[in-house]
């Protein structure tokens, strides 16, 4: 009897935490002109396990706005011993997202809950960039602080990530390997927690 009470105590389940989280907007290439999504990660903690949590929400209360990802959804890597679990796919349905204050509420699988406020108030200062590859040669139209190059190849398989140092040359001088067959390119300002990413142009 006292080794079973001794577990019943002991399972409780813990209120999660979010100690820590970012918010950067990324630009994507549509069809009007570019359309807004945040990368929206949090580094969580719960005693009984990252197993244990169940869904995070993201809301922006002033626009009455709710995104809600489950934990068979969301993306989880680990840094330094570190889990930070989270999403890519915030987005609004008129292709710009609201600034101010937002709100994430972290649920564990038991129903306890913990939140924390999150606020972003970056915005772009640079237009979308261009890449053209055409006869052997590449021109970038981009005023964005770094640009990086995306390669892939044939089956869209993701290769590697080539900084750019000259914006106009010929493809041969990038040094890309010979299974690159497609390239985006990614444009970051990381002052303003902002980032571009071009639909992918084909290298030959």
């Amino acid at each position: 009897m006292i080794t079973v009470l001794f577990l019943s105590v002991s399972c409780t389940n813990s209120v999660p935490e979010i100690s820590y989280g970012f918010l950067h907007l990324v630009q994507y290439q549509g069809e009007a002109g570019p359309v807004e999504h945040f990368s929206f990660f949090i580094m969580p903690v719960d005693n009984d396990g990252i197993d244990n949590l169940d869904e995070l929400y993201f809301y922006h209360d002033r626009e009455q706005l709710r995104w809600r990802i489950k934990s068979d959804e969301w993306l989880s890597y680990t840094i330094d011993g570190k889990t930070w679990i989270g999403t890519r796919s915030i987005a609004a349905q008129d292709g710009r997202l609201p600034r101010g204050l937002f709100r994430a509420v972290l649920y564990n699988k038991g129903g306890e809950k913990n939140e924390r406020n999150f606020v972003f108030d970056g915005s772009v200062h640079y237009p979308f960039p261009e890449i053209v590859i055409a006869d052997g040669r590449y021109e970038i139209k981009s005023m964005w602080p770094n640009n990086k190059l995306v390669c892939y190849d044939s089956s869209g398989n993701f290769i590697n990530t080539y900084k750019i140092e000259s914006l106009t040359g010929n493809v041969s001088d990038l040094r890309l390997p010979s299974s690159a067959s497609t390239a985006a390119l990614w444009t970051e300002d990381e002052a303003n927690f902002c980032s571009a990413f071009t639909d992918v142009v084909s290298i030959h």
